[in-house]
């Protein structure tokens, strides 16, 4: 989405003056503000998405974040009151379900999220106000973005984290291998139960900024980017918060600048990250590969052993 539906601002090269002209506009510096408020959460919560293998969850509230912000809408509330209450409430209905196998739980939880998605077409075309379309609930948009919603987001964000902070070890302890945690009188149960709110409250945050159908982008393809690059916990936990910033403020400067929206940078930037990871991983395993065979190869050692001899 452009600016007002007028030309997109042109690009000078001047990084000085195309950083002060986009920062002229409050509503650019509430777009910054926020796309850094729910890089850093989604990065965080999204770590632990990766970890635990509960990207099928975050998918299923973020659709359930449009039928939210569509009926908080159609009841003259603000978006942001449909996004936060319905996934939340959504993440304690999946938790309450975790009691059964994995398949029947993908199954119930797939067939809900197909009914909330259907409903959400409804209440946007049940609502007679000024909204185009489900395009910006869809697929996020800069503009508009206040400064009280800045503040909500972060006061959300801050408590996720904080709560992350306390729970963190535990957390990470029951994600590795949950059934020895048990036995040694971690909380799993309940620990997951938090994680999925958490998860709730950080899926209705990056809604606002990339849509509900691009959450992945923040949510999961940092924290897979960097879980490829290193399997050290820190240093990828670390790598993770970065990637997503990077997504994020190249995504707000390059939809600023040009008549394409918002998600679709911030996606992008995100998995072309993901494949140049891909790319180095493999090259590193080829050439780790052909280094083996070499000195596995018979003679290999009587032929290194003349070339040392030679030189």
């Amino acid at each position: 989405m452009t600016l007002a539906g007028t030309a997109a601002p042109a690009w000078s090269w001047n990084l000085v003056t195309d950083f002060q002209d986009m920062w002229s506009y409050p509503f650019m510096v509430n777009a910054f503000r926020a796309g850094a408020v729910v890089a850093v959460v989604c990065a965080v919560v999204g770590w632990f998405v990766v970890l635990r293998r509960q990207t099928f969850a975050a998918h299923t509230l973020s659709a359930v974040a449009f039928p939210g912000a569509a009926g908080a809408l159609l009841l003259g509330l603000g978006a942001v009151y449909g996004y936060f209450t319905l996934c939340v409430a959504a993440a304690l209905v999946i938790a309450a379900l975790r009691g059964g196998g994995e398949h029947e739980d993908s199954a119930l939880t797939g067939t809900v999220q197909a009914f909330l998605l259907a409903s959400g077409f409804l209440f946007t075309a049940l609502y007679r106000g000024l909204l185009e379309g489900p395009q910006s609930i869809l697929f996020g948009t800069f503009l508009g973005i206040t400064s009280s919603q800045v503040t909500v987001l972060m006061v959300v964000g801050a408590v996720v984290l904080a709560v992350l902070a306390l729970i963190g070890r535990p957390l990470l302890f029951a994600s590795v291998d949950p059934e020895v945690a048990r036995g040694r009188g971690v909380p799993v149960r309940a620990l997951s139960v938090v994680f999925l709110v958490l998860l709730g409250a950080a899926t209705a945050e990056a809604s606002q900024i990339t849509g509900t159908l691009l959450v992945f982008a923040l949510m999961v393809i940092p924290a897979a980017t960097a879980q490829v690059l290193t399997a050290r916990p820190a240093l990828s936990l670390a790598l993770t918060v970065l990637l997503a910033l990077a997504a994020t403020w190249l995504g707000l400067t390059a939809a600023y600048y040009s008549p394409y929206p918002l998600g679709f940078f911030v996606t992008t930037i995100a998995f072309a990250g993901y494949v140049l990871a891909l790319g180095g991983r493999s090259l590193r395993e080829m050439r780790t590969r052909t280094r083996t065979r070499t000195l596995t190869r018979p003679g290999a050692d009587a032929v290194s052993a003349a070339r040392e001899a030679a030189a």
